[in-house]
């Protein structure tokens, strides 16, 4: 089993479109999405050297919220907003499709190295970014990549808006 999540890791990092279709197809793998996420997650929460394990498990709670949130954003937007001639998914599919495209972002570990920690991160960020839009891509059978970035657009801007506010309420509030 542990080789299987490996080996499907390097080629979504890889940005194996045909991963993408694989794992968006298999229910089974929402397991192995959600692993991933947390991963990805915590080594974000490594990476960025600060809050020791309280700070790893919070940013990885945030993580798999947003990575929850996002795909659902995602697959309204993608079938509601900008919905192709073929497209037809579900939620699951979204799930499964991004949580894969969170496994570039395993690399954020290596932001612990003094000196390298913004590279990392944005070479990380940009990263997922292309796996995202394939996973986007492949998840809402669009025949167009710009499609697929319009509605990863779409949603950063919405989830951009959504946070600014929630953080000034909560800014507010303290």
């Amino acid at each position: 089993m542990a080789t299987i999540i490996v080996d499907r890791m390097l080629r979504a990092a890889k940005l194996d479109v045909q991963l993408y279709e694989e794992v968006e197809a298999d229910e089974s793998a929402t397991g192995q999405a959600v692993g991933i996420v947390a991963m990805s997650a915590v080594a974000a929460g490594i990476g960025s050297g600060g809050g020791g394990v309280l700070g790893v498990l919070v940013v990885a709670g945030a993580a798999l919220l947003g990575w929850v949130i996002w795909a659902y954003l995602t697959y309204w937007i993608g079938t509601r907003i900008l919905p192709g001639p073929a497209t037809d998914a579900n939620p699951g599919q979204l799930l499964r499709t991004l949580g894969f495209a969170s496994a570039p972002g395993v690399v954020r570990v290596l932001g612990v190295i003094p000196g390298i920690y913004n590279i990392v991160f944005l070479v990380a960020a940009i990263w997922m970014l292309a796996a995202m839009i394939i996973a986007v891509r492949s998840a809402l059978d669009y025949e167009s990549t710009w499609r697929a970035l319009g509605v990863c657009a779409i949603g950063w801007v919405i989830q951009a808006l959504v946070l600014a506010i929630v953080f000034s309420v909560l800014g507010a509030a303290s």
